[in-house]
């Protein structure tokens, strides 16, 4: 097992490094590959880490984590498989083979860093891994070169930067605190942080917390600093808004979980869950409201993931085993369906060379497949039976409810109705609504650009239905397990 901790930090920088010295077919080839091999390793984890912690190094991996490494490594072999599809309309421009180099170094190491991040032992070393992610991710979110990426990755560096600046005081409070009682020489290793949480001293605990709920929560994309996030969301490529949305803001999560741990045992639940309550309510109203009013399809998406990172930080919230399995669920449910929406959006970007919605119209027409599945991925978003997403909002809405916490639980259920609308209106005019005008003319024509880009999102929605209809035992396990890590038995 501990091979396989290894492996997955190790895999995904040889397609990084061939990018550099080989053609872009077997970048591409060997990205989808490793994708591939990464999602095995992971699903290969589940069993062990639901039973016990798995160490080897610097690495550990127990059940939070693998639930983290499991939504990446699916999000990444997905959009890997997708950009083959994505780029080949690329292809015979100029500088395309530099630009091939480019986009496969930084989405190979965009997904290394995501997978290191959950798999480090220690709140310095998450922090590191952390941040590599946003150097690369920007990188990313610029590499069209358009001016629009160019202004978008800018205030994505500068916000972000800024969150993980606070983010690294909060490690500094959270080591201070340690040290009281660990002596100076600890190394922020979350086993002996937890372990000795009952007598860390409460204050510096306190506001390290506040502090990793505002530095992380900046990458998260909580409100009030999730401002970067529509902008870079909708100016990177097609794939890198399928990593940042459906990975990269789970990762920064799973940050804000690790003190959570640790605040929990020294204070008590009652103040974390606060904290987050506030937070995820706060996130969720201004992403239900956006949603009713959106003109681009990726920022449509963007806010929708503002949306689902304020439910996961209700469901921490509310604190008890069933919504907190529900928050674990959440993530691998909304990593699926997320990508997928992502992935039918970069179709309809593709075939009508526009993100304007009031000009995506006539797409079942056009697109027979790709059309179709973007709007069950948009509906699997909106928490429609049978999907993942459904059985994780019921399951945080019921724990909320057996918590006795009615107001959250009922502004939850509103909010998410509310989100609902938005979504699944624009869904419905994009796919459904005719094409007005006369037929023919210059218009896009009939016909899938890829089959690379429907075959993932195939598999996508077959992992939503499993999800939600009935998840593997031992996958079940791995989300109690998780749950209990979090304070969930309690």
């Amino acid at each position: 097992m501990t091979i396989m901790l290894v492996l997955l930090t190790l895999l995904p920088l040889i397609p990084a490094v061939a990018a550099l010295v080989t053609p872009a077919r077997v970048t591409q080839a060997l990205t989808v590959g490793t994708g591939l091999v990464c999602l095995g390793l992971a699903v290969a984890l589940v069993p062990g880490a639901g039973r016990r912690d798995l160490r080897v190094g610097i690495l550990r991996a127990d059940a939070l984590s693998v639930v983290f490494v499991l939504a990446t490594a699916f999000v990444y072999a997905a959009c890997a498989a997708h950009s083959v599809g994505y780029l080949h309309h690329d292809e015979r421009a100029r500088d395309f083979p530099r630009y091939a180099r480019r986009f496969y170094a930084g989405f190979n190491l965009f997904a290394w860093s995501m997978l290191c991040a959950p798999l480090v032992d220690g709140l310095a070393l998450l922090w590191i891994a952390v941040e590599i992610t946003t150097v690369v991710s920007a990188l990313l979110v610029a590499v069209e070169n358009t001016e629009g990426a160019t202004e978008a990755a800018w205030k994505y560096v500068l916000i972000a930067s800024a969150g993980l600046g606070v983010a690294l005081l909060a490690t500094i409070f959270m080591y201070y605190a340690g040290a009281q009682v660990l002596g100076q020489t600890y190394d922020l290793s979350f086993d002996p942080l937890v372990k000795a949480a009952p007598r860390l001293p409460d204050t510096p605990v306190r506001l390290a917390f506040v502090l990793a709920v505002l530095g992380f929560g900046t990458k998260v994309g909580l409100v009030p600093v999730h401002t970067w996030l529509p902008d870079a969301h909708a100016e990177a490529p097609t794939p890198v808004s399928a990593m940042l949305s459906g990975s990269l803001l789970a990762v920064s999560f799973y940050a804000v979980l690790r003190y959570y741990q640790i605040t929990a045992g020294a204070v008590g639940t009652h103040f974390p869950r606060t904290v987050l309550l506030v937070f995820g309510i706060a996130s969720l109203l201004l992403a239900a409201l956006y949603l009713l009013d959106q003109h681009d399809i990726k920022r449509l998406l963007a806010y929708s993931s503002v949306e689902h990172m304020g439910i996961l930080a209700i469901g921490v919230g509310f604190g008890a085993a069933l919504a907190l399995t529900g928050v674990l669920l959440h993530v691998l449910a909304h990593a699926a369906a997320k990508a997928n929406a992502f992935m039918g959006a970069g179709v309809l970007v593709r075939k009508y060379r526009t993100k304007e919605i009031r000009n995506l119209r006539g797409g079942a027409d056009l697109l027979p497949w790709s059309a179709p599945l973007f709007l069950t991925a948009v509906l699997a978003l909106s928490a429609m039976p049978p999907f993942g997403i459904f059985r994780s909002e019921f399951q945080i809405v019921a724990g909320g409810l057996r918590s006795g916490q009615y107001g959250p639980a009922a502004a939850l259920v509103v909010l998410v109705t509310v989100a609902f609308m938005g979504l699944a209106i624009a869904a419905t005019r994009i796919v459904l609504t005719p094409i007005s005008g006369p037929a023919g003319g210059g218009g896009p024509q009939a016909g899938e650009p890829s089959a690379w880009m429907i075959a993932p999102v195939l598999v996508g929605v077959a992992a939503l239905a499993v999800l939600g209809l009935h998840p593997p035992a031992d996958l079940a396990q791995l989300l109690a397990r998780g749950a209990a890590e979090l304070g969930g038995a309690a």
